[in-house]
């Protein structure tokens, strides 16, 4: 289970908008070729949440080339498995597991491309995450890829800046199964509402620069970067933790409420912004946007336990912690869900990969959820008799 600074930050009552601590990003040097391990030189801060939130809107002829732009980049125009080879000195990176690590390495990607002919391109790497970045959880950790605009030209990842990466955390066929459930659970998600990451699956393989040697070759996940999802939702990122269930879009944060039930997810929180990202557009509206589902019930890795308090004896144990409603109000979201059922499940069974017994283990799983929505009794028990404080509030 993952700690947002040494707790679970319980989801509450009031937006306090005090400015937060600018936290320099890992990137790019702007200059000169980087070493193993060197730190990033300082940077201009970032925009406090508070003056973002204060900043004047671009004009709406800006804000639609903005999301035409987004809705148009190449990693994200098709689902086919992308074949990448990364090779870095991957001994020093994968012995920075500190959280707060700026460091950064060079590496280089190689994508294939059309014909048979490839592209190599030069990246910078940085370790990222909370749990699977402990050594004692992951072997490999979850990565950052960070590009220069002019190199990545007439490639998948033309205009793209920086990517999280989902890696296998260990190299092991399990694990692997892991990365594409994760995958299959972002999936779901664009089903059910555009609000929602993008994702790109890649067949990566790991080589270590100095040896020549093959580390991996693993399924790994590329996720769209947040500015580019704000962006193609004619909104803006933000980062305001502490904001109460009232200050977001009803119908956005029932349906994301009700999505981490589906996929069995009590790893996130609202009031922390653990999991969540915020965006907002020019009407003011705050929407949620989930990731990182690896401690799901759909994934159930190894090493995931869902927080004691909850009461729930595994991560297969659905538990709803979002809005309390009456179950008319939930109607329309719970159809919304319905009517994507037939699709969610045509998406499990067509996903490149999964073993025969981890999608029959899936399709269980989902329909479980999609049975409760078709009894009443089930979705009051649920949804509106089960909905309390403590689940929300942990």
């Amino acid at each position: 289970m993952r700690w947002r600074s040494g707790v679970w930050a319980p989801i509450a009552f009031l937006v306090v908008t005090a400015p937060a601590v600018p936290v320099v990003p890992h990137g790019v040097h702007a200059a000169g070729e980087p070493q193993a391990g060197q730190a990033k030189p300082a940077e201009k801060p970032k925009k406090t949440p508070a003056e973002k939130l204060d900043a004047p809107w671009p004009d709406a002829g800006t804000i639609e080339k903005r999301r035409k732009e987004a809705e148009a980049l190449p990693l994200f125009q098709t689902q086919d498995p992308l074949a990448i080879t990364i090779a870095a000195a991957f001994g020093p990176v994968m012995a920075d597991r500190d959280t707060s690590s700026t460091k950064t390495f060079p590496a280089s990607l190689t994508v294939a491309g059309g014909e048979g002919s490839s592209v190599t391109i030069p990246v910078t790497l940085r370790t990222r995450g909370q749990l699977r970045l402990s050594s004692t959880v992951c072997t490999f950790p979850p990565l950052g890829v960070s590009f220069t605009k002019k190199e990545v030209k007439a490639t998948p990842f033309d205009g793209q800046r920086e990517l999280d990466m989902v890696t296998h955390c260990q190299d092991d066929d399990d694990y692997d199964q892991n990365v594409l459930k994760e995958y299959l659970a972002y999936r779901l998600y664009n089903l059910i509402t555009p609000r929602s990451f993008r994702v790109r699956l890649a067949q990566a393989t790991y080589v270590d620069a100095r040896s020549g040697r093959k580390l991996a070759s693993r399924h790994a996940i590329f996720i769209e970067d947040e500015d580019d999802l704000a962006r193609r939702l004619e909104g803006r990122a933000l980062e305001f933790p502490r904001t109460a269930f009232n200050n977001y879009d009803g119908e956005a944060l029932t349906t994301m409420a009700v999505f981490q039930y589906m996929i069995g997810n009590t790893d996130y929180s609202i009031w922390g912004l653990h999991n969540v990202k915020q965006v907002q557009t020019r009407s003011r509206p705050l929407y949620p946007i989930i990731w990182d589902f690896d401690v799901s019930g759909l994934v159930s890795p190894p090493y995931g336990a869902p927080d004691p308090r909850l009461g729930l004896a595994s991560l297969r144990a659905r538990l709803y912690r979002g809005p309390c409603r009456s179950l008319e109000a939930f109607e329309p979201t719970f159809a919304a869900f319905r009517a994507k059922e037939a699709e969610s499940m045509a998406l499990v069974r067509s996903l490149p990969g999964l073993r025969p017994f981890q999608r029959r283990l899936t399709e269980q799983f989902l329909t479980r959820f999609y049975d409760t929505l078709r009894s009443k009794e089930a979705m009051k028990k649920e949804f509106v008799d089960r909905c309390n404080t403590k689940a929300i509030t942990i």
